[in-house]
């Protein structure tokens, strides 16, 4: 007798405590909405502009690809033609475990507008990474990714976590060293929610040129203190533009049309709101790398931090992204590609990459610099601090300093361009023509009004405006966006009406003029060193208002609180931020050693200073960092014996000496100095063990080191054990000598 009741069913039951997979997405934007790149970016995009000859946001796809992200969407606006070929012809579109889709649209004018749009396409399925495209990093996504996720199954309400890193801020510029100002976060310092961001003067906004006073007010709602022993308020954060965001922050987007900027409108608003409770949070990177492209300072900084391999695996020679060609890496950071033709008589210095199939005559300097593929560089020419793309001529006896060069632009002999120069694409240089400081020169002519980018939607109704405001012809990084993608392209003059005023005899090409009110950015945001009288301008409004200077923490209980389970990871974070600290303090000391333009002894001075308080940091601390860093720059010196060694070091002591001293300010900070000396001579340093006595009388006979302090060491290592007391043992007959020495003057007297 059969069964009653229908068929099984043939689909298999899904239990309801197994969750989908949804693989982790992110959302990368490919316009930077900024007009920062200009007159550059009118012609290519700027995540396709090279850094250190690869483009832009190959580093950023190289990096999620690598961090776990499997799906990604790049949001295309400006040029976005160019875009979507490289994606096609890199490898991004063929990994197995990293889709890469490229999304177009030429209607949005901000991030706000790329965000409503993703949101209506409805590609977002769960919590995604929200990067830009110039975005450079080599930092782990899982545990902030995981933390935020946790977070939100205790809290619907917090849509977005935000990544920051320690910054290396610099009071004498207000500046972090990636070309912004000073930012400045109230956070809770219990669950790390954001209360407060305010990024100083807006970047690019109409009050740019005026100055920035020392002091910082902060407002604070009332409901941000309730039910909080404390907050902190941080001015050594750094802003990565990395956040972790729910499916929530579309739709907050969508709700909000007058959302147009991330941070300025959408996290200020966030934290502004009180009806609707959406919170933000932080997540503090320690020696991971995070930094955006959003400046030309910050291009060249980070440029040096690749070369410096602060990046890696993403350094110049490890392949990766659509850069298929070999780099030799050798010391002192200089990275030559294969099939380079380098005479016997020009000279490649420290900090500086040269691309395949380059050639460089006789005579030729180059220092600190990036040289791209296929360049032509004649005899006897300076580059110094320079960006020099593809396909560059430079002629005999021209010289470059602190500028960036752009693919097929041609420098001619003897010309000059002084510091924060700019050529754009097939720019021409004439004969021994000196183009001015800060210049930008581009094949297309300036535009004849200045359209209204994103950072200027602030002073208008953003709404209204947009709707109502005609299209100007120029739009942000150059895409008219008025047509298809093929035809992004804006038209380059060639018609040969050149001034030679502006570029030179036989030049092409036009001078951009200084907009009213730029004047500040001009030497602000540049690869140019900063003005040796601007610093002293800045560091003078620092002095008198030094004295008025706050401690981080509101209140006393953010000193107060007992520490929590989290005590290991910061005892953790702090041996690491020693290491930065003495890096920083090294790399700071190495720019005056190298003779970069523009650096003075004072200038170093000052920025470790800055560094002592950023890192909370004692004289002694300081002394020696800088100690370390001589050192360091004495192994670095050529040398095939142990006497060429005690040579160098000397040397280094008698030029640099002086400068040591400056953070010596006392015995008891000597003292530290020589403890300091025996930990370099066992652990990072060893072949300087067997000249530790002669060079602690070398550093005796130029005084950086008393009597007082050599006796105190001495004295401290009697009763320790032996293989404590290697350095005073070797020391012995100098110490004695010192012993004998106030007698022997005394005997002198006498006589």
């Amino acid at each position: 007798m059969a069964k009653k009741g229908g068929k099984p069913s043939l689909l298999p039951l899904v239990p309801d405590d197994i969750e989908v997979h949804v693989p982790l997405q992110a959302l990368l934007l490919a316009d930077s909405f900024t007009t920062k790149f200009r007159p550059i970016t009118l012609e290519k995009p700027k995540v396709l502009l090279p850094l250190v000859n690869v483009p832009l946001i190959d580093y950023t796809l190289e990096w999620l690809a690598s961090a776990g992200v499997e799906e990604c969407f790049v949001f295309c606006c400006a040029h976005a033609a160019q875009v979507t070929s490289h994606l096609t012809k890199a490898k991004w579109r063929s990994q197995p475990n990293f889709a890469v889709t490229p999304i177009e649209s030429h209607d949005c004018v901000s991030a706000g507008d790329a965000l409503r749009l993703i949101e209506q396409r409805g590609v977002i399925r769960g919590d995604f990474v929200l990067v830009s495209g110039d975005t450079v990093s080599n930092m782990s996504l899982k545990e902030v990714v995981k933390e935020h996720q946790e977070r939100r199954k205790k809290d619907k309400l917090a849509v977005m976590t935000m990544v920051v890193k320690r910054a290396k801020p610099s009071p004498s510029t207000y500046q972090t060293r990636l070309g912004n100002d000073e930012l400045l976060l109230a956070i809770d310092p219990q669950s790390k929610q954001l209360l407060h961001y305010d990024p100083g003067r807006e970047s690019g906004g109409r009050d740019n040129h005026q100055h920035q006073s020392n002091q910082r007010h902060v407002k604070l709602e009332r409901s941000a203190l309730n039910d909080r022993p404390s907050v902190q308020l941080c001015t050594n954060l750094q802003d990565c533009h990395i956040d972790i965001c729910s499916p929530e922050v579309l739709t907050l987007f969508t709700d909000n049309f007058d959302y147009q900027q991330i941070r300025r409108d959408f996290v200020r608003g966030l934290l502004s709101d009180e009806i609707m409770g959406n919170k933000i949070f932080t997540y503090e990177i320690g020696r991971e790398y995070a930094a955006r492209v959003e400046n030309l300072r910050a291009y060249d900084v980070v440029s040096q931090d690749v070369i410096h391999r602060w990046t890696y695996p993403m350094v110049p020679d490890i392949p990766f992204g659509a850069d298929t060609s070999g780099m030799r890496f050798e010391r002192c950071n200089v990275y030559k590609a294969t099939g380079i033709s380098l005479s016997r008589t020009s000279t490649v210095g420290e900090n500086s990459v040269v691309g395949q199939g380059t050639e460089i005559g006789e005579g030729t300097s180059i220092r600190r610099s990036v040289i791209g593929r296929g360049c032509r560089i004649g005899k006897n020419v300076s580059i110094e601090g320079c960006h020099i793309w593809d396909n560059v001529t430079i002629e005999d006896d021209a010289q470059l300093k602190y500028s960036i060069v752009c693919d097929g632009a041609a420098v001619k002999a003897g010309a000059i361009l002084k510091p924060g120069v700019v050529l754009s694409f097939k720019v021409v240089i004439g004969p021994k023509f000196i183009v001015p400081a800060y210049s930008k020169i581009s094949m297309m002519p300036q535009p004849t009004e200045e359209d209204s980018s994103d950072e200027e939607l602030e002073y208008a109704d953003a709404a209204s405006g947009r709707a109502e405001s005609p299209r100007s012809p120029f739009l942000e990084d150059g895409d008219s966006r008025n047509g298809s993608a093929a035809e992004d392209e804006e038209e380059v003059d060639e018609s040969g009406n050149w001034d030679p005023d502006e570029v030179g005899e036989t030049g092409a090409g036009y001078r951009w003029s200084i907009r009213d009110g730029t004047q500040e950015e001009d030497w602000r945001h540049s690869v140019a060193p900063i003005p040796a009288e601007k610093i002293r301008e800045l560091v003078a409004a620092e002095e008198e208002g030094e004295t008025e200077e706050a401690d981080n923490d509101i209140g006393a209980a953010a000193r107060d609180t007992p520490a929590g389970p989290g005590v290991e990871d910061e005892e953790e974070l702090s041996g690491d931020e020693d290491d930065d600290f003495e890096k920083e303090v090294e790399g700071t000391f190495l720019r005056l050693a190298e003779g970069v333009s523009g650096v003075q002894q004072e200038h170093v001075v000052i920025e470790v200073n800055s560094l002592k308080l950023a890192y909370n940091k004692t004289f002694a601390d300081c002394a020696g960092a800088m100690f370390k860093a001589l050192m360091s720059l004495a192994l670095g010196l050529p040398y095939t014996s142990a006497k060429e060694l005690l040579a160098n070091t000397k040397d280094v002591v008698i030029k640099w000496g002086s400068l040591l001293q400056k953070f010596l300010k006392g015995s008891d900070d000597e003292h530290e100095i020589l403890l300091t000396f025996e930990e370099v001579c066992l652990e990072s340093h060893k072949e300087f063990a067997p000249l530790f006595s002669q060079i602690l009388q070398e550093m005796y006979d130029k005084d950086i080191i008393s009597e007082d302090a050599i006796m105190a060491w001495a004295k401290e290592k009697q009763d320790a054990d032996d293989n404590d007391k290697v350095f005073v043992k070797q020391s012995e007959p100098f110490i004695q000598w010192l012993k004998e020495a106030p007698e022997e003057d005394d005997d002198d007297e006498d006589e």
